[in-house]
């Protein structure tokens, strides 16, 4: 499978002028993040960093859900085999089949950690607009979004500690909720509504669940219309900013010590290249994260 054979996954809007609109459209798996799904959205941001007449690009989801996180349900080796006919080696990485650490920390690192990345750093504004669940991986693609917006039903949490691991690939947490607080979301895996996430500074805006859509495509439509250079240089200068802070030198570092993790419930658990021997979901799922 190629790139361009996961666009079903994803739908493609233009729903105002100079605005495109990014939709996960994998709602009966509650928009759950596999290879295809990933690159499907990977491929959807390429197709509006070419568009010149974008200018700010939302991301939201079909369903109740955002996303349910990494969609656990492939195995490791799946997820490798995936990985190996459908990326885009963008990021340079390869190997993705090798055994071992070498395969699965190359499927990772293209696969979560560089596919965040490349959005993190699209040069055009983005919006994030939230509604229900969004769990474990999923709050990397709210993260590396310029603005959040959440719907007052979201809920917002990261149980991945349960499962014997850090953190997601992406730990951003620091950054969107204060050290003390990350250390909170980490360590009590809880559940945190729109309210608590905004009073913390991590969403934008919460508003009703039926007004999310018209809010944020009011607010794409209002960026829009700002000169698309000046846009793209004070997104740059406050990604800069958090650059020279340490943000990305954190985040990287953050995903060497998730692979120690993988590695000890390897060793522990025996799950990892093989996942038939799992003791159970609670202990050590096939995918955590």
């Amino acid at each position: 499978m190629k790139a361009a054979d996961t666009m079903d996954l994803v739908r493609y809007e233009n729903p105002a002028e100079g605005v495109a609109r990014v939709v996960l459209a994998r709602s009966e798996k509650h928009n759950s993040l596999n290879p295809e799904l990933i690159f499907a959205i990977d491929e959807a941001f390429g197709q509006a960093m070419a568009d010149d007449s974008v200018k700010v690009v939302i991301l939201s989801a079909d369903g109740r859900n955002f996303s349910a996180g990494h969609d656990i349900a492939d195995t490791v080796e799946d997820y490798q085999r995936k990985m190996q006919d459908i990326s885009p080696r963008k990021s340079g990485w390869s190997g993705f089949q090798e055994p071992g650490v070498h395969g699965w920390y190359a499927s990772e690192k293209e696969g979560y950690l560089e596919s965040a990345r490349r959005i993190r750093n699209f040069s055009k504004p983005t919006i994030c607009a939230v509604k229900g669940k969004c769990i474990a991986g999923a709050l990397i693609y709210a993260w590396v979004c310029d603005i959040i917006v959440a719907a007052d039903n979201a809920l917002f949490s990261d149980p991945v500690v349960d499962f014997g691991v850090s953190g997601v690939e992406w730990l951003a947490h620091p950054w969107e909720l204060g050290a003390r607080k990350a250390k909170e979301f980490l360590f009590t895996a809880d559940s945190w509504n729109a309210a608590e996430a905004h009073r913390l500074g991590m969403v934008n805006h919460v508003v009703p669940l039926d007004e999310l859509e018209a809010f944020t495509l009011a607010m794409a439509a209002k960026i829009a219309r700002k000169p698309a250079f000046a846009l793209k240089l004070a997104k740059e200068a406050v990604n800069k900013t958090l650059d020279i802070q340490g943000q990305q030198n954190a985040i990287d570092q953050a995903f060497s010590l998730h692979h120690l993790c993988h590695q000890q419930n390897f060793r522990v658990f025996g799950y990892g290249m093989d996942t038939s021997n799992l003791p159970s979901m609670a202990s050590a799922p096939k995918k955590a994260g």
